[in-house]
């Protein structure tokens, strides 16, 4: 499966899971560019897409993001699955 559509100026792309699993390094290779996105699909439903970041402030976000959770960790500062499924009140 492999379809294509432009939006402004980033060019989305479904492929299916078995050709994202088989060619992972090359979508991301690709998505890095930053004028295309990947939405990788089972069958007809979406699963997740592939996108570079929209810009320098967001990556920022995110790397301090990361940092916080790595010092939360360290810290001991975690939770475990039962804890969050009755935090979320899925238990």
């Amino acid at each position: 499966m492999y379809l294509k559509c432009t939006l402004q100026s980033m060019t989305t792309k479904f492929i299916g899971i078995k050709e994202f699993r088989q060619n992972i390094a090359d979508y991301a290779a690709r998505a890095r560019t930053g004028d295309v996105r990947f939405v990788v699909m089972n069958r007809t439903k979406p699963l997740f897409e592939i996108k570079p970041f929209a810009d320098d402030v967001y990556l920022d976000d995110f790397i301090a993001d990361v940092k916080q959770a790595e010092a939360d960790v360290a810290a001991g500062r975690v939770y475990t699955q039962e804890q969050v499924r009755k935090e979320l009140g899925l238990t």
